[in-house]
């Protein structure tokens, strides 16, 4: 193996660590509870994925089995830390602050979202992964579709719209991780 070779794989095996931490502190954090996490979690969890995106972008001609691996950390990172960074998302969204009631921060609009989430995570980042952008509107025109009838009230339109964005993105930029692995 070259020197160049040499610091890619290790670029590459620092990204897998970063991503695995993204995981392990997302789980740690959806532990907690939604009620009770702190946005600074939220902001580490995206900071440990930016990092490994600038590490995967200085890694070249890594070896397929790394490429593969980058792959199976980046959807766990989005399964596993995408609902601490949503509900951050959703806080920041919060309209109580100026008295509005039931807004997209009240986790008892659209009961089952967690869940709802992991899925949606889980079905966006394989579509990426897969360069399927007919699999990616599949999952978000599903999930519309299955929410339609809560949607009439403003509170629940909001909270999924900004939901499903910060949700989809999230898995996006893991996937992007893995992306620029692959690349």
């Amino acid at each position: 193996m070259t020197a160049s070779g040499t610091a890619a794989t290790g670029l590459v095996i620092a990204v897998l660590v970063l991503l695995g931490l993204t995981a392990v502190l997302g789980l740690l954090l959806a532990a907690r509870g939604e009620r009770v996490r702190r946005v600074w979690g939220a902001v580490l969890l995206a900071l440990f994925v930016a990092v490994a995106a600038f590490l995967a972008w200085l890694a070249a001609d890594v070896s397929e089995s790394l490429v593969a691996w980058a792959a199976v950390a980046a959807v766990l990172a989005a399964i596993a830390a995408g609902g601490p960074v949503t509900t951050a998302v959703l806080r920041a969204a919060d309209p109580s602050a100026v008295g509005v009631a039931g807004g997209p921060q009240d986790p008892d609009v659209l009961r089952g979202g967690a869940w709802i989430g992991i899925l949606e995570r889980a079905a966006v980042a394989s579509a990426l992964l897969a360069g399927s952008a007919e699999g990616l509107v599949v999952v978000l025109g599903v999930k519309g579709l299955g929410r339609y009838a809560e949607l009439r009230a403003p509170a629940a339109a909001e909270r999924f719209i900004i939901g499903t964005l910060a949700s989809a993105l999230w898995a996006a930029a893991c996937v992007g991780v893995a992306l620029l692995v692959r690349n």
